[in-house]
């Protein structure tokens, strides 16, 4: 059996379907079935609740060879950290418990960073937890994914702009969440590996924000700048929409990290993973400027 976590979100339902396919015996922990696909419900096990709940844990892990972890966002927490151990240590004591005897764990890239990096950090204290369960355990460690920028569309439609905080020449490595699924269910279906590992995965490409704007524009056909924005204003932005003050550290922390090369390390030794920039500019966010753009006119 193989227990997937957040199996409604991007990555977790995409990895489902890629178990299903290949006649894998899957669980899924979900919060409401009713968010499944029908095709889920009919051939995987389900568990209701949250995997940060002991209980839940217990029934989920019954039996299990194999477990996917990802620890959903919440934007609303005291703070990440706090936020990711009450799910990982949760999961390190259930792992334990129940004998699983590998897990695989969404994680970021850039593991020994010495400086606080917010977000990336409260993902390091969660790869911590699980290691101590003692499990075979691989930290899939991921830069930037591709899909924060479809967020951008409308602002893309409207006005012909990307906007980031990071330097306009750095090249930023980057990851779509598709590959971020097949990597993770490869190591799931083929569990001949032992140890704990970190696997950084990082798209082939090596583009700065500028180039990745100009991607945009030509897949687009028309030209797309790039503007930086200050960290100060983007914490200014993030107030504004009601984020905590602990909230906004944590973001402006995993930002200035990015900028800084907290993914340089593992960029020398990444798997690459076979979706490169303009391919998913191609077949996602163009799709969703031009919706945009048509719900404009």
């Amino acid at each position: 059996m193989i227990v997937v976590t957040t199996p409604t979100g991007q990555i977790g339902r995409s990895i489902v379907d890629r178990l299903l396919e290949e006649g894998s015996a899957v669980r899924v922990i979900v919060r409401d079935a009713a968010h499944l696909d029908e095709r889920v419900r009919e051939q995987a096990d389900v568990v209701e609740g949250s995997h940060a709940d002991p209980a839940v844990l217990d029934r989920a892990l019954a039996d299990t060879e194999a477990l996917f972890w990802l620890v959903p966002p919440n934007p609303a927490a005291p703070s990440a950290e706090k936020h990711y151990l009450e799910f990982a240590q949760a999961g390190a004591s259930a792992i334990r418990r129940r004998g699983v005897g590998h897990v695989v764990a969404v994680t970021s890239a850039g593991h020994g960073w010495p400086k606080p990096a917010g977000l990336l950090s409260a993902a390091f204290a969660m790869d911590a937890e699980l290691r101590a369960s003692g499990a075979a355990y691989r930290a899939v460690s991921l830069p930037f994914y591709m899909e924060n920028l479809a967020g951008q569309a409308d602002a893309i439609a409207r006005t012909g702009t990307l906007s980031l905080t990071f330097a306009a020449d750095r090249p930023l490595a980057m990851i779509a969440t598709r590959d971020i699924a097949a990597h993770a269910a490869g190591l799931l279906i083929d569990r001949s590996w032992t140890g704990q590992q970190d696997v950084p995965v990082f798209s082939p490409d090596r583009l700065s924000p500028i180039e990745i704007a100009r991607v945009i524009g030509e897949e687009l056909g028309h030209a797309v700048a790039y503007r930086r924005i200050a960290m100060e204003d983007f914490a200014a932005m993030l107030r504004g929409r009601g984020a905590s003050e602990q909230a906004v550290r944590d973001t402006v922390e995993m930002f200035a990290s990015q900028n800084e090369g907290i993914y340089d390390a593992d960029w020398a030794e990444a798997a690459t993973a076979p979706t490169d920039f303009r391919t998913w500019c191609r077949e996602v966010l163009v799709p969703d400027v031009e919706r945009a753009l048509s719900r404009a006119v």
